[in-house]
């Protein structure tokens, strides 16, 4: 999931130098989006792992 997140980084990156703001902006959105729920299901994975222990 960083992976894409990463990606849309790259797109923004791009199409910020290219002079493409309106589609950098909507590709920078997308990754803070992507970015925020990959660490919001690290942080659940992380503790449903801490609760239910080793297996």
């Amino acid at each position: 999931m960083l992976s894409w997140a990463l990606l849309f980084l790259v797109v923004a990156i791009v199409a910020a130098v290219l002079g493409f703001g309106g589609i950098a902006g909507t590709a920078v959105s997308i990754a803070k989006l992507i970015f925020f729920v990959a660490i919001v299901l690290f942080a659940i994975s992380a503790l449903t792992h801490l609760i239910r222990g080793r297996a």
